[in-house]
């Protein structure tokens, strides 16, 4: 018998929700809803420094307009809370220390500039592949520089190689130790790292279903030896194509007149502008207005193109 499927839409809330958000909660809710599944929404607001409470009020404001519904969250609960990232501390630490108990940790006291010194970004989400120093320190040294400076937590992946099928980017294969090196769990003010955050919660909340952009496709790997770590069964993965301006430019937040309260405002209705973002993406062949209901209907992964998808903000 074929497991339910759960899928999520996870939003950081530094910011109103832009057309790239849009088009990927638009995309994990109709693959969720097309399968008879489950849809779940989470709030990642773990950097303290740009996640505001008027924002997440504005997430779910605009995700209700455009026809969305959720059957867990963080206004509504449900049976795998909480649903705010920043309401988990004990749920992460608890995964750390786990993890520390059969020696899989060491404290790392490396700083940004001290890994930009060292060698250059390795991945394309600017992750630079850390070469261990701190795994070779001494007792005696880390004592003496825990003095000085508090420091991160890292995970040793050893010789992990990690192969999986993404839904829709295919075929994938990573040596960690080649790709990344040993990684953050946790960071120097004490937060978790997002690797192990995502783990942890889409792990609890039993999703089985992950849509988000090509731009989180290299850090899998790493979150899949997490989930073997942790005794966690892995979601499948779907990795969409972004959306980028003509210039090759990933399109963001400092787009405002692509946020949801400048689209809003043109469009006055959501089914106008679900029809442009369905045909952006490759479910109707014309921007013409539609309804959610008929998008499920309509929704099929062989429809959604693999590479990234090109908007002219000023024609959009």
């Amino acid at each position: 018998m074929s497991k339910t499927v759960r899928g999520r839409f996870a939003p950081s809330p530094s910011g109103r929700m832009h057309l790239g958000n849009v088009c990927c909660a638009l995309l994990a809710y109709l693959a969720a809803r097309s399968s008879g599944g489950e849809f779940i929404l989470r709030m990642e607001d773990l950097d303290t420094g740009r996640c505001h409470p008027p924002y997440d009020r504005w997430i779910l404001d605009d995700l209700a307009w455009l026809g969305l519904s959720w059957d867990e969250g963080p206004d509504c609960g449900g049976p795998c809370g909480p649903y705010t990232q920043s309401l988990c501390g004990e749920l992460y630490a608890e995964a750390i220390r786990r993890l520390s108990e059969r020696g899989l940790t060491y404290p790392c006291f490396c700083s940004r500039a001290d890994l930009a010194a060292a060698q250059a970004p390795h991945l394309e989400d600017g992750t630079v592949r850390y070469d261990g120093r701190c795994s070779r320190l001494n007792e005696a040294a880390r004592r003496q520089l825990a003095e000085k400076k508090r420091p991160a937590l890292r995970l040793r992946v050893g010789a992990a190689d990690v192969a999986f099928i993404d839904g829709l980017q295919g075929a994938q294969r990573s040596v960690l130790a080649d790709s990344c090196g040993d990684f953050v769990l946790r960071r120097a003010d004490g937060l978790a790292a997002y690797q192990l955050a995502v783990v942890v919660d889409d792990g609890r909340m039993g999703v089985t279903q992950v849509v988000r952009g090509r731009d989180l496709l290299a850090s899998t790997a790493r979150q899949l030896y997490l989930y073997r770590l942790l005794g966690y069964e892995p979601p499948a993965f779907f990795h969409i194509p972004l959306l980028v301006a003509p210039d090759g430019r990933r399109l963001s937040k400092r787009e405002h007149d692509l946020d949801m309260g400048a689209l809003r405002a043109r469009f006055r209705r959501p089914e106008p502008l679900l029809g442009r973002i369905a045909c952006l993406c490759g479910l109707i062949e014309r921007p013409e207005p539609i309804g959610m209901e008929e998008l499920i209907g309509l929704f099929r992964w062989d429809r959604i193109p693999q590479g990234d998808i090109i908007v002219n903000p000023e024609r959009f």
